[in-house]
């Protein structure tokens, strides 16, 4: 594995431990270049722009936000608050899994209120908050759903599939430093 690969698997397998031990468990995580990439998953994911923007558009609809999980150390202000999400469509059914972990420090006190309110996807919310963003080091991924990640996206059991996903980090407001780190995992697009 190349360097550049085994950073993005680093990434991605620090991202999964939040919520999800051991990684096998959840996937099999394996970089992949854009060019290996099948259509839809390389124009969904091979992009600096914001994933439920991207996924809205495909899906020509609102998409909604379901949290599964989170972290959130209020006590602590140097602490990251940390989220296992869902966007689902208007009937429910979920298109894309995400974690994303966020320093809150980095965007004000308005922004982490609706941030930790998860009634929004984090997109629509550092949008709406105007906050200078850039997407970077985005990372492509091929992904074999293991029992646990397959099941919160649909797939039966044993059903074997593979899809893709990014690992990547949003800057706010020039800093080099990523304020979010995000793992997004397109759900399979049947037909």
């Amino acid at each position: 594995m190349s360097t550049a690969a085994t950073d993005a698997f680093a990434r991605a397998a620090a991202l999964v431990t939040l919520f999800a031990k051991p990684v096998e468990s959840f996937a099999s995580l394996e970089p992949v270049l854009p060019s290996a990439v099948p259509e839809p998953y390389r124009g969904l994911l091979d992009h600096d722009s914001h994933m439920t923007v991207v996924m809205e558009r495909f899906h020509r609809q609102t998409l909604a936000l379901r949290v599964l999980a989170r972290i959130d150390e209020r006590g602590d202000p140097a602490a990251w608050y940390a989220r296992e999400i869902l966007l689902v469509d208007a009937t429910g059914a979920p298109v894309q899994h995400g974690i994303v972990r966020i320093d809150l420090a980095q965007v004000g006190a308005e922004t982490a209120a609706r941030i930790r309110a998860a009634t929004e996807p984090l997109g629509k919310v550092l949008i709406d908050a105007g906050l200078l963003r850039q997407v970077q080091r985005v990372e492509i991924l091929r992904v074999e759903p293991g029992p646990r990640l397959a099941s919160v996206m649909g797939i039966g059991p044993g059903e074997k599939t593979v899809t893709y996903g990014r690992v990547a980090g949003i800057s706010l407001s020039g800093k080099a430093e990523p304020a979010v780190e995000l793992l997004e995992t397109v759900v399979p697009v049947r037909g």
